[in-house]
């Protein structure tokens, strides 16, 4: 394997772990925003901070490794995010050692989640991310990868209304919150985000690919072309 090649690998390891915390920490802001009837607000908020720091993750890894690097690193996260809430729900559910006893509950507390959320926050995840890295690289071949700001905002558009629909509907149907709402809010904070963080996105992608010495297109490269 060559020292390129060594090197994408790493990148793509460290983005995915990245987004794999910034998920599960804003997955758990979410739920016990659902479990709660006050200060729904502060940890809506809150969640809206962290999150689409996933989405300007995703972001880069297509615009810089294509869509098909990107779903790969996808399709991994969406195992690894299974095989964690299964492995801590089996955890839960096993006597604690007697030195632990009295922490069990605050322990529950943070890492438990109802299947509900657990079933909403994957399916949201893997529609919202394939989505979004989608729509991204098919922008980029139409765009001839001019115009880095149209496409990020335009696949997270798409992307986190998908993801926040899908979210919102499965785990909080039926409960009585405001779904519309929630849905609009939690979307037009997330685009809000994106946006403004554009200047970050440009400065990533474009460092990667000086350093890495790659720039897909999933498509014909048009003459000339750049982010």
């Amino acid at each position: 394997m060559s020292c390129a090649a060594c090197g994408r690998d790493l990148v793509l390891l460290a983005l995915r772990h990245d987004r794999g915390v910034l998920r599960h920490v804003t997955r758990r802001l979410e739920h016990h925003r659902g479990q709660a009837r006050r200060g729904r607000g502060a940890r809506l908020r809150r969640r809206n901070i962290l999150f689409p720091l996933a989405y300007l993750l995703a972001d880069v890894l297509t615009e810089v490794y294509g869509f098909r690097a990107a779903r790969r690193i996808i399709l991994l996260g969406f195992a690894c995010n299974v095989l964690a809430v299964v492995t801590i729900q089996l955890a839960l559910r096993l006597p604690a050692a007697d030195f632990w006893a009295g922490n069990q509950e605050a322990y529950e507390t943070i890492l438990g989640t109802t299947w509900r959320i657990f079933v909403a926050s994957l399916v949201a995840y893997l529609v919202g991310e394939l989505t979004n890295s989608y729509v991204l690289s098919r922008m980029k071949v139409a765009t001839g990868g001019r115009f880095l700001w149209s496409r990020t905002i335009g696949s997270s558009v798409v992307g986190q209304a998908l993801d926040s629909t899908i979210f919102v509907t499965i785990a909080f149907g039926g409960t009585g919150a405001p779904l519309l709402d929630t849905i609009v809010t939690t979307w037009a904070i997330k685009v809000a985000w994106e946006a403004l963080a554009t200047p970050f996105t440009y400065l990533l992608a474009n460092s990667l690919k000086r350093s890495e010495g790659v720039d897909v297109f999933d498509g014909p490269r048009p003459a000339g072309a750049r982010a």
